[in-house]
């Protein structure tokens, strides 16, 4: 990046905070289908089924671990004069 074209690494607009939310909403469905997967159609071979519910635990976690940081992003001081422009 040139230095005239230099971004916020925490900028937070209405597009962010949808993006944060939908992306909390897609780790949490996949974690928790790679969980049913291992448990239901992961054949017992190679330990595969401890590998696939290991990956599904993984996003389970990062569902939460995305919506806080969204969240703690929206209630920085900065961020309050971006989100009254938002159309709710």
């Amino acid at each position: 990046m040139s230095t005239g074209e230099k971004r916020m690494l925490l900028a937070l607009g209405c597009q962010t905070l949808r993006e944060g939310v939908a992306a909390s909403m897609v780790f949490f469905i996949a974690g928790v289908s790679f969980i049913l997967i291992s448990i239901y159609v992961v054949p017992e071979i190679w330990h595969l089924q401890h590998i696939v519910m290991f990956v599904g635990f993984i996003l389970l976690l990062f569902a939460p671990v995305i919506l806080i940081s969204t969240f703690l992003l929206s209630v920085l001081p900065n961020a309050r004069k971006n989100l009254d422009k938002c159309d709710h």
